[in-house]
């Protein structure tokens, strides 16, 4: 909005405005907003969902049994203050006519508002199991499709519909009208798995702004001409704008974590969880990085593939290969603690972070 009411009206007559027209400007500046929006609301935001949540979120009974005492009572549903964040920083300092930021900004209300559902069944009906599986993935599917829908029709490349692999260079398959099952099929998995890994106190958010960034880099990448052919990416005009709104979650992620550090004051809830994974599934979409993505986020490949493993042996065999399932829990049951558990997982996810960067200058 400062962008769109203040430097194009006033830009000319004020040099110093100029700095607004840089969208990395703005992405820091949306990264302040984000983060004191959330550090500043964030104990009354707390109180008010502990006014209204008299037990908190339900927890699992077939979980790690200290779970039952140490996460009890803890308010849910603090994804709510992360996407009010997010959306206020990205409207405040983003460029309003760029469909791309408008679609990841549907995208994340969407799946919060899916995961917000999700989350009022459990608090109100005392269940953890919430909203099934089968209209979660309905309703995630419908969103997903219908903004990968208008991501093909709205882009301005010629390259809309292929999918880029990592390494070689200029290395695609063009799926054609199968593009748009591809898109949900990341879209909807990526939610599932940032919700699967949403387990512990701060587990999921490390991995959250770890990727956050790292896509961050590779929107300014492929929306610059002179990088995206350095690296021999698809240069999508527009694309580095979706910097101010992955700034913006960055800072928002970091802000909530100050409540989230272990012993946890709140959860984002499937309200936080659904939404974030969502967006950076998309975001990794629109950016034609689907397969960096798949190595930046491997955290939430991981707990995925542990859950899938798990389920398909047991009725395969009625045996279990991990102590539980998603994989977090496992170590659990091996005796980690649960701050070892998250920190590990932390540098994993740099690590992991590293290389998908690393992977952009080897094609």
């Amino acid at each position: 909005m400062f962008f769109n009411l203040i430097y194009k009206l006033f830009g000319s007559d004020y040099s110093f405005l100029n700095v607004l027209k840089y969208v990395t400007f703005r992405s820091i500046c949306a990264f302040l907003v984000s983060f004191c929006f959330v550090l500043l609301l964030g104990n009354k935001f707390i109180f008010f969902l502990k006014s209204h949540q008299r037990n908190g979120q339900p927890i699992r009974d077939d979980g790690p049994q200290s779970h039952l005492v140490s996460k009890k009572g803890t308010p849910t549903m603090g994804g709510i203050l992360i996407i009010s964040a997010v959306v206020i920083g990205s409207i405040l300092l983003g460029d309003l006519t760029n469909t791309y930021l408008w679609l990841c900004l549907i995208v994340f209300i969407g799946f919060g508002l899916i995961g917000a559902y999700d989350d009022y069944r459990k608090v109100s009906k005392s269940d953890y199991h919430g909203l099934s599986g089968k209209k979660k993935f309905l309703l995630q599917s419908v969103v997903a499709a219908v903004c990968c829908f208008a991501f093909v029709k709205v882009s301005n490349s010629s390259e809309v519909t292929n999918v880029f692999l990592p390494i070689f260079k200029n290395c695609y398959v063009d799926l054609g009208r199968l593009f748009i099952i591809w898109a949900i099929f990341i879209t909807v998995g990526s939610s599932n798995a940032v919700n699967l890994t949403d387990g512990l106190d701060g587990l999921a958010m490390g991995p959250v702004i770890i990727s956050s960034i790292c896509l961050a880099i590779v929107a300014y990448l492929v929306g610059n001409t002179v990088f995206a052919e350095y690296l021999h990416m698809v240069y999508i005009s527009g694309m580095s704008e979706i910097c101010v709104f992955l700034s913006g979650l960055v800072g928002a992620s970091l802000g909530f974590m100050w409540f989230n550090a272990p012993p946890a004051k709140v959860f984002m809830g499937d309200t936080g969880s659904v939404a974030i994974g969502g967006v950076l599934g998309f975001i990794s979409v629109i950016s034609k990085h689907e397969f960096t993505y798949a190595i930046i986020g491997g955290v939430f490949v991981l707990e995925t593939v542990s859950v899938i493993l798990q389920v398909f042996y047991y009725k395969t065999t009625h045996k279990r290969i991990f102590l539980m399932a998603p994989i977090h829990h496992h170590f659990e049951k091996k005796g980690w603690s649960e701050p070892t558990v998250v920190f590990r997982f932390w540098i994993i996810s740099m690590v992991l972070g590293i290389l998908g960067l690393a992977l952009l200058k080897v094609r």
